[in-house]
């Protein structure tokens, strides 16, 4: 019988979702303690991959196991949480039919990225302390550039397994936020402290949000213009992109499954 498992994670800790060889991974994780737990091998396919040090709210696998060794779902969701790592969160386990799948069936991903201007000992885990100022409306002038469907290879970092770097995006957009230590405790900080990027799109390539994100940071600093970054999405290269930001600020945020999915769980 097939199960969806609905979890969060901090990847600080992991070497990204998928099993690495010798280092701890979230999926790696899981299987062991399902294996424990119901006493026999458990493989879990995940919705996509994150990175190392990539986050996730939410995220979707499955994995098959009879029904009869899953008897109580609610009793095993407890147990797993007991025994796994404190960066792993089993929200719950619930049935589906035979043909879900947690990759192929989601028809969207969403990606957050956090950034921060000024030093800040509470968020430094989940956010990336850019030192420099960014212009956030010339980076929202560039991201518009991503919406549609196209080749994003010059985003892609190499040596990926992606049968074709073809994706459609459907959303790019930077907005200000204010985190909850500041609005509740009253944590000094100035109007425009703190950014987020989101960013929604059928699939993503290995290492694509966080090159895009490098690639409009450029531009929010002056050292690029939109008509650079509509050439780079046109033919340019990875080696044309920006750098790569650091993974600790990029959370997986949405899975969205479409109504022939749903109605598999």
């Amino acid at each position: 019988m097939r199960h969806i498992l609905r979890l969060s994670y901090d990847g600080g800790s992991f070497s990204g979702w998928q099993v690495q060889p010798e280092a701890a991974s979230v999926q790696g994780e899981i299987e062991k303690a399902l294996e424990t737990l119901l006493r026999q091998p458990i493989g879990i396919t995940g919705c996509g991959r994150t990175d190392t040090g990539v986050n996730a709210c939410s995220y979707v696998a499955h994995f098959d196991a009879p029904s009869e060794v899953v008897e109580d779902a609610e009793r095993l969701c407890c147990k797993l949480n007991a025994i796994l790592p404190f960066g792993i969160c089993i929200h719950e386990i619930i049935p589906a039919s035979e043909d879900f799948h947690a990759r192929f069936d989601a028809v969207s991903r969403s990606y957050r990225y956090f950034i921060h201007f000024n030093k800040d000992p509470f968020i430094g885990e989940m956010s990336w302390h850019c030192k420099y100022r960014l212009d956030v409306d010339r980076m929202n002038e560039a991201a518009r550039e991503l919406l549609g469907t196209r080749d994003f290879s010059c985003f892609e970092k190499s040596g990926g397994s992606n049968m074709t770097s073809i994706c459609t995006i459907t959303r790019a957009v930077w907005e200000r936020w204010t985190p909850s230590h500041v609005r509740e405790l009253g944590f000094p900080a100035a109007e425009g402290d703190y950014i987020v990027f989101t960013i929604t799109a059928d699939r993503f390539l290995r290492n694509m949000v966080r090159a895009i994100v490098g690639s409009l940071v450029d531009v929010g600093r002056g050292k690029r213009d939109t008509e650079w970054f509509r050439e780079l999405i046109s033919g340019g290269t990875r080696s044309d992109a920006g750098q790569s930001v650091p993974g600790r600020a990029l959370f997986l945020k949405e899975i969205v499954y479409p109504d022939g999915a749903k109605r598999k769980i």
